[in-house]
């Protein structure tokens, strides 16, 4: 049974050898991918010429294209609620002023947990509306559960002294 099993893997080696020498080019820098030539184009002789390579200019140098510079991450403000809760409803208008008051300097999210009821668990929500107040390293500040004034939000964040410039 050795025997046999000695010989099935010397066998497998031997081929796939051979089939790797098969397809290694003859010379360097020769590819082993036949021409895509028609076989009209090959009995006439006709066929394609490569288009010419630009030779790169040694007086330029290569730059790498730069890269995009990343935004830096702000500060973030969660927001979990429910569209028939009333004091859901009420900190909408609160959401939106800070939207706007603090654009590019205060990330403002709010999550409807019927929509999405996996962030409930993910959370950990007790209550309806909560506010989660994250640092702009994505640290998790503190949280509120009910509704909180516009006020109240940015003395929370100075309170861990996060700094947001409006106008």
């Amino acid at each position: 049974m050795r025997t046999v099993w000695k010989v099935s893997v010397v066998t497998l080696l031997a081929a796939s050898l051979a089939i790797a020498a098969s397809n290694r080019p003859t010379k360097p820098g020769q590819s082993t991918a036949k021409p895509a030539a028609s076989a009209a184009a090959a009995r006439s002789g006709k066929t394609r010429k490569p288009a010419p390579r630009k030779k790169a200019d040694p007086a330029k140098p290569k730059t790498p294209p730069k890269p995009m510079p990343k935004p830096a991450p702000l500060p973030k403000l969660v927001d979990l609620g429910r569209g028939k809760c009333i004091p859901c409803k009420m900190m909408k208008p609160v959401l939106e002023e800070l939207q706007k008051e603090y654009k590019g300097k205060l990330e403002v999210a709010y999550i409807d947990i019927e929509e999405n009821e996996q962030a409930v668990m993910t959370y950990r929500l007790r209550s309806i509306p909560t506010q989660i107040f994250y640092d702009s390293k994505g640290k998790e500040l503190s949280r509120h559960e009910g509704f909180f004034s516009k006020e109240d939000i940015i003395a929370r964040f100075r309170e861990h002294r996060v700094k947001l410039q409006g106008k």
